[in-house]
């Protein structure tokens, strides 16, 4: 385990984030090669079927993922307190909660999976494939959640890199299963589904036993375990705006999706890869803001006052720089990646790509200071605040959706993500001021030797 209590913190979080952007990378990984794969070894129509599914996926998926690191934030917060038991108490919560969250989503997301794609206006050619994929990504829900939820406890006690050394062997498990369900068994589309979630599976069985063996602190005794009303409404305060704030984020993309639905393969084909390309350049922005949380929230439940501020100050600074770099990679060599895809007989495909990536790629740096905030934010406990910048990503993206995808077509539709950002930073900025101004006034009353209180902020 480490603290990022003590040392340098633009060092601190650099070589905290590199285990995450690595084990990101295989993340993504897993969603680039069903699109690969699926793209190069059925076709077109079947990279569009599982395009098509990616917004109501995120739906569903992101807010797992949200929750299990809202949920994180208490344990990291305990963690850089040094109370070991309330280590413990939040590891327990955060297990009753997430079950109870599987057994919502899991029911919900597998039988209004075709109503959900009919009412997006589902090309009628890939519809089938898109229910026979995501019903069973669906269906393995649970390994997404346990393994979201194990490798967030891990992050919050100091340990980015274990996590990551699971995602490789699940990532490794995953492309070997995708070939030989779709190439060897013939199970199509479905069979990259039935990859994703073994390996899931795989990847959430490592994370468990490693815990079991070599971390002593996340090791739970029944007492830890036992209900405790009042600590499960405290952590579902805290992880539930932020698994919100993912599925708010994610009906906007549901909006998109159907106008562009509309705009026929090509177009959702074009998105389907580009957006996978564009996920993979914007890791490092997002694995930045995934460190500076659990910075916060460890500084913070150290009373580190200083340390928060600093350490944000030169994360963001140096996210800003990497990210806009980044940007003008992809849109140099945006069309020989998008023919990754589909090979380079697809000339109308890729045009549409490369119009994405002059919108997306350009703007970066807006998304590299969005997370930055964001999860500094989240970090501190400031969850209500990324929940409203949320409401404003899911209007900018609905008002790009139902207006500009009628007005300027696929450009309209490839507007939507900058836009998005560019409203969520506009609210996360105002609090992001006010929050750095009360951090400085702790910071000084701490100078002066006078009693802070508690280290919330």
């Amino acid at each position: 385990m480490r603290t990022l209590t003590k040392g340098n913190p633009l060092k601190l979080v650099f070589f905290f984030t590199i285990p995450l952007l690595i084990g990101n990378v295989f993340q993504q990984l897993y969603s680039f090669m069903d699109a690969l794969i699926v793209g190069r070894t059925i076709g077109k129509d079947a990279l569009a079927a599982v395009g098509a599914t990616g917004s109501i996926n995120f739906l569903i998926i992101g807010f797992a993922q949200g929750l299990t690191a809202g949920l994180s934030v208490l344990t990291a917060q305990a963690y850089g307190a040094r109370d070991a038991k309330a280590v413990r108490r939040s590891f327990g919560a955060s297990i009753w909660i997430s079950i109870g969250m599987v057994v919502i989503l899991t029911a919900l997301a597998v039988s209004l999976t075709r109503p959900m794609l009919a009412l997006m206006q589902t090309p009628a050619e890939i519809i089938d494939d898109s229910v026979a994929f995501i019903r069973v990504i669906f269906m393995g829900i649970f390994a997404s959640m346990a393994f979201n939820l194990l490798s967030n406890m891990m992050r919050a006690l100091g340990d980015s890199r274990t996590p990551l050394f699971f995602l490789i062997i699940a990532t490794v498990i995953n492309i070997a299963l995708e070939f030989t369900f779709i190439l060897g068994f013939h199970w199509g589309v479905a069979g990259a589904g039935w990859a994703t979630v073994v390996a899931q599976v795989v990847s959430a069985l490592l994370c468990w036993f490693y815990i079991r063996r070599k971390i002593p602190m996340l090791n739970l005794q029944r007492a830890d375990l036992a209900i405790d009303w009042a600590n499960i409404r405290h952590h579902i305060v805290v992880g539930m705006p932020m698994g919100f704030s993912m599925s708010i984020i994610a009906i906007g993309a549901v909006i998109l999706q159907v106008m562009l639905n509309t705009l026929g393969t090509d177009a959702v084909a074009a998105y389907t890869a580009a957006g996978r390309i564009d996920q993979l350049a914007t890791l490092p922005a997002s694995s930045f803001g995934v460190a500076m949380a659990t910075y916060a929230a460890q500084n913070l439940g150290a009373r580190e006052y200083g340390r928060i501020r600093q350490g944000v100050h030169q994360t963001l600074l140096l996210n800003v720089g990497i990210s806009a770099g980044l940007g003008a990679l992809i849109i140099a060599f945006g069309k020989p990646l998008v023919n990754l895809f589909l090979g380079p007989n697809q000339p109308a495909v890729t045009a549409l790509a490369q119009t994405y990536f002059h919108y997306n790629a350009s703007m970066y740096w807006l998304l590299a200071i969005l997370f930055t905030m964001r999860n500094l934010l989240q970090g501190l406990g400031h969850t209500l605040v990324p929940t409203v910048a949320g409401f404003f990503e899911l209007g900018m993206r609905a008002f790009a959706g139902i207006v500009l995808v009628t007005q300027f077509g696929f450009a309209g539709a490839s507007m939507a993500n900058p836009l998005a950002w560019a409203g969520s930073v506009v609210v996360l900025v105002s609090m992001y001021t006010r929050t750095m101004r009360r951090i400085r006034q702790k910071e000084d009353a701490q100078l002066r030797g006078e009693d802070v209180g508690g280290p919330m902020v």
